[in-house]
């Protein structure tokens, strides 16, 4: 990660405006450790301790105004007959923080429960199944959720509109057999997999108009997206498939200044052209038993301080003047 270590100088104030949990890719399933298709080991039960241990955490602290989980709650592989059980085992074990929980959908949340059974289990507000969202903490700050799963080919139903956009945007651009193979692609064309999605156009309108609100007045904004939205925050093969055009409504304004994910499970930082900070974060799921991926957010007027637990490493992120 870049060396962030040059912000301390900047003349923070003292105390945040207010802080926020972060826990991401926790992919429960009551069933033995296994691993990922390239290899790496996953601890499927480990990571509900893992959430157990950062909600007592939050708590602990006694300063944090809510928390955020970055999709991913329980994992494809969970038999579908436990699918309803876990997600409330999990939902279950995130209401115990003492504040209000934001959810984001994952791919494996959806491979889970469709969107009519999940979100309201998150308490995910939406207007026809749809995951985005926005709320301010402060007067000063909004924050801003992004379903990457809004143009899919997982979590609406087969004959959905939005589903077959998905699917016949997956047969022009990736011709394996396999959609969720990125064999034979090049660069960031490894995008385009199946277990990726699109933000839609409507989704597109509602975040340039939520934007342009936002800088009216004067608020700084995060936007949250269980998918990264820059190539530097994530693996090719974990990139939202249409991160490029999302990007272009956010350059338009001064406004955003951070943008934070999950899904890339390494847990990456970068800074982009117009100095907007995107971070990805550790998954709880690939932390072996014993060690944690969690942390929280501490919010000034000219940074993000991210103070991560064990495997998610602390992040600064200063503003541009």
């Amino acid at each position: 990660m870049p060396d962030t270590t040059d912000c301390y100088y900047m003349g923070s104030s003292t105390r945040p405006l207010f802080c926020f949990g972060v826990i991401a890719d926790v992919q429960y399933a009551d069933i033995p450790d296994g691993h990922s298709f390239v290899g790496v080991p996953r601890y499927y039960r480990h990571s509900f301790q893992i959430l157990q241990r950062a909600v007592r955490k939050w708590n602990q602290s006694q300063k944090l105004m809510f928390a955020m989980n970055f999709g991913d709650i329980v994992d494809g592989k969970c038999p579908r007959g436990q699918s309803l059980t876990a997600v409330e085992k999990v939902v279950g074990e995130f209401e115990k923080f003492n504040g209000p929980v934001y959810h984001m959908i994952g791919n494996h949340c959806l491979y889970n429960l469709p969107r009519d059974k999940l979100l309201p289990l998150l308490k995910i507000p939406h207007v026809d199944g749809h995951a985005y969202y926005d709320f301010s903490p402060t007067s000063d700050f909004r924050i801003v959720v992004l379903d990457g799963y809004d143009i899919s080919a997982i979590g609406w139903h087969r004959d959905d509109p939005r589903t077959l956009e998905a699917l016949q945007f997956l047969q022009e651009k990736n011709p394996n057999s396999d959609k969720n193979s990125p064999e034979g692609l090049v660069g960031l064309e490894r995008r385009y997999l199946m277990f990726n999605g699109a933000v839609g156009r409507k989704q597109l309108e509602w975040l340039d108009s939520t934007l342009r609100d936002g800088t009216k007045l004067k608020q700084k904004v995060i936007v949250c997206c269980h998918i990264p939205l820059d190539p530097g925050a994530s693996s090719k093969e974990a990139l939202l498939w249409n991160y490029d055009e999302v990007m272009n409504v956010i350059h338009r304004y001064n406004c955003v200044k951070a943008c934070l994910a999950g899904h890339d499970h390494q847990g990456r930082y970068s800074v982009d052209s117009h100095g907007i900070h995107h971070r990805s974060f550790e998954a709880a799921l690939e932390c072996p038993p014993g060690t944690d991926a969690f942390g929280y957010i501490e919010v000034y007027d000219d940074k993000l301080l991210l103070l991560g637990t064990d495997q998610m490493q602390s992040t600064e992120m200063c503003f541009n003047p």
